[in-house]
């Protein structure tokens, strides 16, 4: 029995999210009905992060098992031929039976983008949050700041989070200068709650715009109350860029987020 990984890219407009349902379609949905054609056999795919519906993926990572000999890049090309025009597959490869794209994974990066301008941008209009005012980018990497390291992120995370532990560790945020007006906030950590990005991301941009102070969000963060920390931003400017194996941890903790 063959174990395969796949790096899946997806653009989530339009798709219920990572996980499979009956209401409508998602990337787990579309990748196993496409390898059921191509390998002539059901197929379960497991994916490394269960992306919500709007999310995209650069980097998404999943892995299932067949015996059928079809080459790697028969794989990658014959389920490109068979994939939504919004989900492509970058790269097929064996891994080890105890490999999991999830419980494997040492980190995971994920890319916030806001639009902060007057007007909106057509071009954006499913990639990045519109924010019509200008930010203050040094306030938020100072509230930022107060999330580094190894916390208890219970008032980051979603109503329905069902994780058994609240505890994780976000090792680095900086902020990226895409281009003018548009900037993006990459969070990187160890693994993250369900929405916990979003509503970083929310509390982050109240931060910047003057509606709260940055050390409020130390405050918020002992306070273990969902209530208190800022809105959930919204889906479609949340992609997911990268997903780690290698077993090593990024930036030290405690350095200061920038501007690069």
């Amino acid at each position: 029995m063959r174990h395969i990984r796949l790096v899946v890219e997806y653009d989530g407009t339009g798709l219920c999210g990572w996980q499979r349902q009956a209401n409508g379609p998602t990337v787990q949905g579309h990748l196993e009905a496409a390898l059921a054609k191509l390998l002539q056999h059901e197929v379960a795919v497991t994916g490394a992060s269960r992306t919500d519906a709007g999310v995209h993926a650069r980097a998404q990572v999943a892995s299932f098992r067949t015996e059928r000999p079809i080459p790697l890049h028969g794989v990658r090309r014959g389920l490109n031929s068979l994939l939504p025009p919004e989900i492509a597959v970058h790269d097929a490869a064996v891994v080890g039976d105890d490999f999991h794209p999830r419980f494997s994974a040492t980190g995971k990066l994920y890319r916030y983008t806001v639009l902060a301008a007057p007007d909106r941008s057509p071009r954006w209009r499913t990639r990045a949050w519109h924010v019509p005012e200008v930010l203050d980018l040094a306030a938020l990497c100072a509230g930022a700041a107060h999330l580094l390291g190894e916390h208890d992120f219970a008032a980051f995370r979603a109503a329905g989070c069902t994780a058994n532990t609240t505890v994780r560790r976000i090792d680095a945020i900086d902020l990226v200068d895409v281009e003018p007006g548009v900037i993006a906030v990459d969070v990187r950590g160890n693994a993250f709650l369900r929405n916990m990005v979003r509503i970083v991301a929310g509390t982050l941009v109240e931060v910047a715009q003057g509606r709260r102070p940055p050390a409020q969000v130390a405050e918020i963060l002992g306070s273990r109350d969902r209530t208190r920390a800022g809105i959930t931003a919204p889906a479609h400017g949340l992609e997911l860029l990268e997903v780690r194996y290698d077993g090593t941890r990024r930036p030290t903790f405690g350095a200061p987020p920038s501007l690069v």
